[in-house]
């Protein structure tokens, strides 16, 4: 099976089936160790995972580590960035954890990550963000952000279609868009890059799907569909309406739109409400809308009545509820509103700055965690969501929250939820003590600061 790596000789594999995942209690999963402060935060987080599954389990469940290798580390020991056998891996054992990795330079892959997300389309880059008490924050409420956000990983302009200015291809590009399209709003033509901005609905809908499933099964209260439809309606417009349609046409029982919600609320207030004036109680400028606006109005009003025995009568506040906002908004209203926000489904660039906005209200990308999932096939990768760092490299310091985070996520993933628990609640203890490494301690007063070792260590005693 592999050219270079020699597999466990212990241990089981994880197994998929029609989205139910079956976890032997000696799971086999590969691991890369990263480039950096990999080392440091790798070596401190593994210990800690661990220490969680032995304590959880009394020893009945153990996980059997497989290294990989990717970044430099590949590079120094096969002249590969991303060996074959990596992925073999990865495809072959569906779970596994990396710790940051050096995009190579000089051309050839951009991002080992997003080539990793593309060779297993792992679909969705799943980022929850929520605050740890004590930890130093710049906004006023840090404890009102509890939020997930789905972002759409293997389309938008992170699959990579570009042209450089100048180059034969962008001339190329640039002459059939106008002479074959039309295209007149390219202010400099002759100096432009060009990048394509691909969203599908067959992209949509699976995200969608799982953001969904998602807030059934955790209890969430909502799904906000985020995107920047007002100006690219063909692709972020779409995007929301595939989204919305995702989700009446898949899960009508269990969810309302916002929509529907103001709709069936003032049937419930006033039963003998009339379809216009219902209507112009949903659009106050219904009297200046054109006819066939108005009637698209109340037919919305008609469609959403026909759910009063499902949905009326307050039986609408126990659904999920489906909004939607616009990106730019969305990052003020995070800051202003963060409670209004719960589970956020969004494309691939939306969803990279909004993640790391929120981290920065909680405390910091060093403790947000990431995951990259497949929900159809099993596949899922688990990984710290901040850089290498190689100023800190094989220093002991760096704050290893995020790849311990992760690793509470892919415990959770594997439904060995006791384990996962028993972290988290570690963490809580260990930072209200105020025992921290540095990026915390020195923002806290009467902080014992320590190393990022030192600090698996307190998270371990602290279980």
């Amino acid at each position: 099976m592999f050219k270079n790596l020699n597999q466990p000789t212990n241990g089981k594999k994880i197994s998929y089936d029609n989205g139910k995942i079956n976890v032997p209690d000696n799971p086999i999963i590969p691991f890369i160790e990263g480039d950096g402060t990999g080392p440091d935060i790798w070596a401190s987080a593994i210990r800690v995972l661990d220490a969680a599954v032995n304590k959880a389990y009394g020893g009945k469940k153990k996980i059997e580590w497989f290294e990989v290798y990717a970044g430099e580390k590949a590079f120094n020991k096969y002249q590969e960035w991303l060996p074959e056998d990596t992925i073999t891996a990865f495809r072959e054992y569906l779970v596994g954890i990396k710790g940051p990795l050096t995009t190579p330079i000089g051309g050839g892959i951009r991002s080992l990550n997003v080539a990793l997300r593309q060779m297993l389309d792992l679909y969705v880059c799943l980022r929850p963000v929520r605050y740890f008490k004590g930890v130093p924050s710049p906004v006023n409420k840090p404890e009102d952000v509890d939020m997930v956000i789905f972002r759409e990983n293997t389309e938008d302009i992170y699959a990579g279609v570009e042209w450089q200015a100048g180059s034969d291809e962008v001339k190329k590009v640039m002459k059939f868009m106008q002479e074959e399209m039309g295209v007149t709003k390219i202010r400099f033509p002759n100096t432009s890059g060009l990048g394509l901005k691909p969203i599908s609905s067959e992209g949509t809908t699976r995200l969608m799907n799982a953001a969904i499933e998602y807030a059934i099964r955790e209890g969430r209260k909502s799904v906000t569909i985020v995107h920047k439809g007002n100006i690219m309606k063909f692709t972020e417009g779409a995007f929301k309406s595939w989204s919305y349609e995702t989700a009446v046409k898949n899960y009508r029982q269990d969810v309302v739109t916002q929509r529907e919600s103001w709709i069936i609320d003032n049937k419930d207030q006033n039963p003998e409400l009339s379809i216009k004036d219902n209507a112009i109680a949903v659009e106050p400028g219904y009297h200046m809308m054109a006819a066939d606006k108005q009637f698209e109005i109340r037919a919305e009003v008609e469609t959403a009545l026909t759910l009063m025995a499902t949905h009326g009568n307050g039986q609408w506040n126990s659904k999920v509820m489906i909004k939607d906002t616009i990106a730019d908004i969305t990052l003020q209203q995070v800051l202003t509103r963060a409670k209004e926000f719960d589970v956020i489904a969004t494309m691939n660039l939306n969803g990279d700055y909004l993640s790391d906005a929120l981290a920065a209200q909680v405390g910091g990308i060093g403790i947000a965690p990431g995951a990259n999932i497949n929900y159809i096939t099993g596949h899922a990768i688990f990984e710290a969501t901040h850089g290498t760092a190689p100023k800190y490299a094989n220093m002991d310091k760096v704050n290893p929250g995020s790849e311990i985070l992760s690793g509470v996520l892919m415990l959770q993933h594997l439904q060995w939820t006791e384990a996962a628990e028993l972290i988290v609640a570690a963490i809580e203890k260990t930072i209200d003590q105020k025992v921290v490494t540095y990026d915390f301690a020195r923002l806290m007063d009467g902080a014992k600061e320590v190393k990022c070792s030192e600090w698996g260590t307190a998270l371990i005693e602290n279980m």
